[in-house]
């Protein structure tokens, strides 16, 4: 495949790109940098900091002149992920004991289930734990207001304030779309393989227990959408991308083509499918994918809009610029925002006010408070 990094919509910054796709692959030329801190302002933006450090290691042991002073920052960073993990894995354990304990199924949503497909599952950094909830909205509520006070409800999941360092996210539902057919569509695909999700057990590192997490074929299709809908939330960073590069590398060399594979179809028929071209074609260019991986084919039109706004919005947008307004102002300029990607998904795009607008009220109504 052509390498197009020097041309993508972030040219700003190909030693960046470069060094990711270093990271990924042992093969890929050792990048040389003079910005040291530049690099690690952008890997700490993107929440690649302890994949970084994997390759730091790397170029040091090839040869490449990196500062002591570099590398100990970057050690002392890798570390504190390497201890969040293990300490997100013990957590994650707990919340889903404590479920069971009352009688739920459930299913841990990426997280510390996605980290386990990366090479070194404690270079991942963690986030919070989000956990798929067997159970009636009306059952899981009661459960969080028998557990704390503190009711914060969404239309998708309920926060679980168990834990003062970690976030919990109890899901209603996997996630949601902007356009109500679509949604009615996913939420219908999601409900027909939900008894599948709740019994697929993994081993979380260093024996700290067995959870439940979703099968290949549906985190496929469920951490598309979770992109998607962040997507047009407030962003998504290079994280939930790799997270995306491993799970497609677990499928065993196999190979998927539109004239062959039902995924196309499922993909066509949930309005995933142009996303799923954007997301191919940022995976070819920042981290080698091969084609072989390819759900769909890479849409370089959407893939370069899609790259652009992840660099410069960071991990899940942090860094766009929206978090520092208020809940009026941010309103007004997601619409704005949004209204960028209407020629390339018009279906979620037109459709993303009017969810805000209804999610707002129906929050007030059901008690959630207010954004």
């Amino acid at each position: 495949m052509t390498n197009h990094i020097k041309m993508s919509a972030v040219s700003h910054s190909p030693s960046h790109l470069c060094f990711l796709r270093y990271c990924m692959s042992p093969h890929h030329p050792i990048p040389s940098f003079t910005d040291w801190d530049a690099l690690f302002l952008f890997m700490k933006q993107q929440a690649l900091l302890g994949v970084g450090f994997c390759g730091v290691e790397r170029m040091k042991a090839g040869g490449a002149d990196v500062p002591k002073a570099v590398l100990l920052k970057w050690y002392a960073v890798s570390e504190k992920i390497r201890t969040r993990n293990e300490m997100l894995n013990r957590k994650t354990r707990e919340v889903v004991a404590m479920l069971e304990e009352s009688g739920f199924r459930c299913c841990v949503l990426k997280g510390q289930g996605n980290a386990v497909m990366y090479p070194n599952p404690g270079m991942r950094t963690a986030g919070d734990i989000d956990v798929w909830v067997d159970g009636t909205r009306e059952e899981v509520m009661a459960f969080v207001k028998g557990k704390t006070s503190e009711v914060d409800m969404r239309f998708h999941h309920v926060e679980l304030p168990v834990f003062k360092d970690v976030p919990v996210e109890l899901h209603f539902m996997p996630v949601s779309m902007n356009n109500p057919m679509y949604n009615r569509r996913l939420q219908r695909w999601f409900e027909e393989r939900k008894n599948e999700q709740m019994q697929n057990w993994a081993e979380l590192p260093d024996g700290a227990g067995r959870i439940a997490v979703p099968t290949w074929e549906f985190n496929i299709v469920y951490q598309l959408a979770h992109m998607m809908h962040h997507f047009f939330d407030e962003g998504i960073g290079l994280r939930q991308m790799m997270d995306y590069y491993y799970l497609l590398r677990t499928t065993d060399n196999r190979q998927w083509t539109t004239d062959n594979c039902g995924l196309i179809v499922t993909l066509k028929y949930l309005n995933l499918y142009h996303f799923a071209g954007a997301v191919m074609w940022v995976l070819h260019e920042v981290f080698g994918l091969e084609e072989r991986y390819d759900i769909a084919p890479a849409d370089e039109w959407r893939g370069r809009l899609l790259l652009d706004e992840i660099v410069k919005g960071g991990n899940f947008g942090q860094h766009s610029g929206l978090t520092r307004h208020g809940t009026g102002k941010k309103y007004f300029l997601k619409i704005r925002r949004n209204m960028r990607f209407v020629s390339a998904y018009p279906a979620e795009a037109l459709c993303e006010p009017v969810f805000r607008t209804w999610h707002f009220f129906w929050r007030v109504t059901r008690g959630g408070g207010f954004f």
